[in-house]
């Protein structure tokens, strides 16, 4: 069983976002099985309409998952399940709770008795088709927004720059990454007094990056300022958003 999950879908501001909606848009036509995750506690809005006339398009049957079901009481659940049942054709309607994992594990049988048999597109122990260069990106970028907090929101990115792998008998892993930001104000923010900053980001995420592959792992990071990088068609690329039909 293969799980693709895309970018979620919503109002483009940027070149980037273009491409993750399109990415989001093409998948729907290329699965088995088509899931549609709503947060349950939340009121529905346009986003939900549109959401489900575009669903309305798949050949594939399309499971709406009611997301956070542990912030309601159960007498709310019934009603919202009926309101989404009579604007579109479910396959099937399951309440789930990601936090506390309750009714995961029916939604994953109902997934796998809709799901055609075949030989296996990969082999057992292949985890995921994004490369290693992927994960070490999110990984840094991870940091970079825990130590950053809200200061640094959504408008950095992290670009893997050399990515050398060790030469036998090294377990030694080098890193050569750039930290995007947006504006010369956010620079500051992400190096810190002295460099203290940049430190505990490369230090937090050696630290697991070296979980993450087994390996020691040399990092360096550096912070350069790039106005608009979410419009920028080179720079999406290296970050891993491939082309898309930009429209």
């Amino acid at each position: 069983m293969i799980y693709v999950d895309t970018p979620g879908i919503h109002r483009p501001l940027h070149r980037m976002n273009v491409r993750m909606v399109d990415t989001a848009v093409d998948t729907i036509h290329e699965v088995d099985v088509l899931a549609l995750v709503v947060d349950a506690s939340e009121p529905p809005g346009k986003g939900d309409q549109f959401m489900i006339d575009l669903i309305k398009k798949s050949s594939a049957p399309v499971f709406l998952i009611l997301n956070k079901i542990d912030l309601l009481r159960k007498s709310k659940l019934l009603p919202i399940m009926d309101r989404y049942q009579k604007v579109a054709d479910f396959a099937e309607i399951i309440p789930v709770s990601a936090l506390s994992g309750d009714n995961v594990d029916r939604l994953e049988r109902t997934i796998i008795d809709r799901l055609p048999e075949g030989e296996p597109r990969y082999p057992p122990e292949y985890l995921t088709d994004q490369p290693e260069r992927f994960f070490a990106a999110e990984i840094v970028r991870e940091q970079v927004l825990r130590f950053t907090h809200a200061e640094i929101p959504f408008s950095s990115a992290v670009i893997i720059d050399r990515f050398e792998e060790p030469e036998p008998p090294s377990r030694l892993l080098r890193l050569y990454c750039t930290i995007v930001v947006e504006r010369e104000s956010q620079k500051p923010i992400v190096v810190g007094k002295g460099g203290d900053m940049i430190k505990k980001i490369g230090t937090a995420a050696r630290e697991e990056l070296e979980r993450f592959f087994d390996l020691k792992v040399f990092l360096d990071l550096h912070v350069r300022v790039k106005a608009e990088w979410r419009e920028d068609e080179t720079v999406l690329s290296d970050i891993g958003l491939g082309h898309r039909h930009d429209s």
